[in-house]
């Protein structure tokens, strides 16, 4: 099954979605620089035309006749208005633009609607909307009362236009029309140039993605130029290391297996063959083979027992059953089982504990973990054969050690001892009598309690295994034996 990836369709709707993003901006402003316009310019005409009756008041105020006049001027000079300033009796002061006979005749007849509005309801300021010289447009006009302490009180009239001029609206016009074409080439390239950037690592994802679907693990994925992508590259390549890592553990676990099986099994049938063809007449004969294929059945029964366990525990299906109970007892239980070596090979069994201690965990998987873990240390225990089993209470835990004086394992090493079939260098070769799953089973059994646990090793001077659990309190007993 190969996956597929239509990276196609991306690039199209990348490319799609930029257009009709650019597009959208278009008419926007379209619909603001030609629909709105005039709304715009009339709210800009009457914001100014107030800004500039105020400085004309001001500098009534705060300026002699001549100086007053000139800024009056620079005024009417810098806007686009019609100043119209003159005395109660009606003598003009001052007038913008000036020798233009129809405007004077057309303000001044405006002069005398404000001035009506103005006077007959007593207001010192007043605007109004009157018609242009075509009656077609709108003029914004604007009177407003002068005083100053030690001057003659006059009035000031502006009048300014309410509508932009035509020729703007065309130059404004054609403008967009090259701003649209010229920004609707652009989004094209821009987004066809995206989309080619975005969909290339995709497509090399997609490459390697079915390179890791027929079989080829260990593949590097690469990411491009953006953050997402990029992580999706390096989770890609982590999942690829790891299947590659773990399809390296199952054809090791088979070949293990497989030898593990072949070897008891061979020894079964064989002892069987000699009992058939042999000894089959000599009870003392006989009763030897018997007993090498019942030693080598149980041996196979173990092996299948422990990948049974570690299966149901690595599968979650494994439930504990934690309660408190006495661990320097269950430790000594499981130390009276291997005393016949004491007596038959010279091995040496230590308890160390200075007090009985309960502590809160399941009590057979524990004894399973103390149990695997004295095995372990039988193996690699070095001339001395002794084996040391420590209890003692650490804070809130009680810390089991178990400890021999073998061999040892280099620094390197010792992370990879809880692994399945895990062969080190020659000092820690797995001894034929062992499943080889027994440090394995005591990692699981210790992940499902959720506590610490190590080891710890000096090369040429032993190694100790060690792990807490809850402690609850202590109890009378015997102490050390």
């Amino acid at each position: 099954m190969k996956l597929k990836l239509d990276y196609k369709s991306i690039k199209f709707k990348t490319w799609l979605y930029f257009i009709l993003f650019t597009a959208f901006l278009m008419v926007i402003l379209w619909f603001l620089q030609v629909l709105f316009l005039n709304n715009f310019y009339e709210v800009m005409k009457v914001d100014q035309t107030d800004k500039v009756v105020k400085d004309i008041k001001s500098y009534y105020k705060s300026n002699s006749n001549t100086k007053f006049l000139k800024k009056v001027e620079k005024v009417s000079d810098t806007n686009d208005m019609y100043i119209y300033i003159a005395s109660f009796d009606g003598k003009t002061t001052y007038f913008k633009p000036s020798g233009d006979t129809t405007s004077s005749r057309y303000y001044s007849e405006q002069i005398e609607t404000v001035n009506k509005y103005m006077f007959s309801d007593n207001k010192t300021s007043i605007s109004l909307r009157i018609k242009g010289f075509d009656n077609s447009k709108e003029v914004l006009a604007y009177g407003a009362l002068l005083e100053s302490e030690d001057k003659t009180p006059l009035i000031v009239y502006v009048f300014s236009p309410l509508w932009p001029v035509s020729s703007t609206i065309q130059i404004l016009t054609n403008q967009l029309v090259y701003v649209t074409f010229i920004s609707l080439i652009l989004a094209c390239l821009i987004s066809f140039y995206l989309s080619v950037r975005i969909t290339r690592p995709i497509r090399k994802i997609a490459n390697s993605a079915e390179r890791l679907a027929d079989g080829e693990y260990g593949v590097v994925f690469k990411g491009g130029h953006y953050t997402e992508i990029n992580n999706l590259a390096d989770t890609l390549t982590r999942a690829s290391i790891e299947l590659e890592k773990s399809d390296m553990l199952q054809k090791d676990l088979i070949a293990n297996v497989s030898h593990d099986l072949r070897t008891p099994l061979t020894m079964i049938k064989s002892y069987a063959e000699m009992i058939k063809d042999i000894s089959g007449n000599n009870p003392k004969k006989r009763d030897e083979h018997l007993q090498v294929i019942i030693d080598e059945t149980d041996r196979l029964n173990s092996l299948v027992g422990d990948l049974l366990t570690i299966s149901r525990m690595q599968s979650g299906r494994m439930v504990l059953e934690k309660k408190d109970f006495n661990i320097t007892a269950a430790a000594k239980t499981i130390l009276h089982t291997y005393m016949i070596m004491e007596e038959a090979e010279g091995y040496t069994f230590k308890l160390n504990s200075p007090s009985n201690y309960i502590v809160n965990g399941d009590e057979d998987k524990i004894k399973q973990v103390i149990s695997n873990l004295v095995t372990n240390a039988i193996k690699f225990c070095g001339e001395d054969k002794t084996i040391i089993l420590s209890l003692k209470r650490r804070g809130k835990n009680v810390i089991c050690k178990v400890e021999d004086h073998g061999v040892g394992i280099a620094p390197e090493e010792l992370a990879h001892v809880w692994e399945r079939y895990y062969r080190a260098s020659s000092n820690m070769v797995r001894s034929a009598e062992g499943s080889g799953l027994g440090l394995s089973i005591v990692k699981e059994i210790l992940t499902l309690h959720k506590v610490d646990f190590g080891v710890d090793s000096t090369v040429g001077k032993g190694t100790t295994f060690w792990f807490e659990l809850g402690f609850i309190k202590t109890v009378k007993g015997e102490r050390k034996s």
